[in-house]
């Protein structure tokens, strides 16, 4: 496999062939049904469900909403899932890719060189008939070694001199319109705002790369200085990450994002 995406005939082909492949449910809404309600009611065949809250972030605090997990506490959850640091990883969610991103920036963080997101998430493989199971999947132990520092990181102390910072929520809540999570609203001064769902086609899958240039290039990101991407919570930027690097456009994360942001009242928010 090649890129960070998978097609469903290309996972289809995988898993009919036998070829060893760790698959991982990632299904998680913001005030969704609970992900783990929905992988027992049908999920691809072998997948092993991922709690996003407990196994892809650390707890809450002054680092956001959704800190970065730390490295030991996401070695030992993706052990016991069966994760394996010589087999890919295929990763989806039913929220467009966005948990799923998330687990795919963090595999690629801590060091796993072949993993991919389903393109198109599970409403594309329902779509395109790929088989269900219900069945929950019951993985051998894996031997998945986290080694930080395989995608790049800014802190908040960084961010004000990355020279392209992209926010990628909606637009209502970038300018400062609307919040409907956090407790106070607008952006970080200087930023550009780039939706993750502009990342998407109307079939929802991932434009291809051209026109994911294009729309970067639109707000200024064009490669050609750093670029950072944040979020609410740092999770969904890991969407707009994912379709830089579908670009080639290498961008950093920063984890703490908007939540982690105004924990301190001393850093300045734009409106507008």
């Amino acid at each position: 496999m090649t890129g960070p995406l998978i097609s469903t005939h290309e996972l289809r082909d995988l898993l009919d062939a036998g070829t060893p492949v760790t698959v991982l449910d990632v299904r998680y809404r913001l005030g969704g049904p609970p992900g783990a309600q929905e992988y027992a009611a049908g999920h691809v065949p072998g997948a092993a469900y991922v709690d996003l809250d407990a196994d892809l972030a650390a707890p809450a605090g002054a680092g956001g909403r959704h800190p970065l997990p730390d490295p030991a506490d996401l070695e030992a959850a993706m052990r016991r899932i069966g994760v394996r640091d010589d087999r890919p990883v295929v990763v989806y969610d039913d929220w467009s890719g966005h948990a799923a991103a998330r687990c795919w920036w963090l595999l690629r963080h801590h060091g796993h060189g072949d993993v991919r997101v389903l393109d198109g998430a599970w409403a594309a493989w329902v779509a395109d008939g790929g088989p269900v199971e219900v069945a929950s999947a019951q993985p051998e132990a894996g031997d998945f070694t986290a080694r930080p520092g395989g995608m790049p990181v800014v802190g908040p102390e960084e961010v004000p001199d990355v020279a392209v910072l992209v926010d990628a929520r909606a637009p209502e809540r970038y300018r400062g319109e609307s919040e409907p999570v956090d407790p106070v609203a607008g952006h970080i001064p200087g930023a550009v705002n780039v939706p993750t769902i502009t990342n998407l086609g109307a079939d929802g899958r991932f434009r291809p790369a051209d026109q994911l240039r294009a729309l970067y290039a639109a707000a200024g990101v064009t490669g050609d200085e750093p670029v950072a991407a944040y979020c609410g919570s740092g999770v969904t930027a890991a969407h707009d990450v994912l379709a830089l690097e579908l670009a080639g456009i290498r961008a950093a994360l920063y984890p703490g994002s908007w939540s982690g942001w105004i924990t301190d009242p001393t850093r300045p928010v734009e409106r507008g």
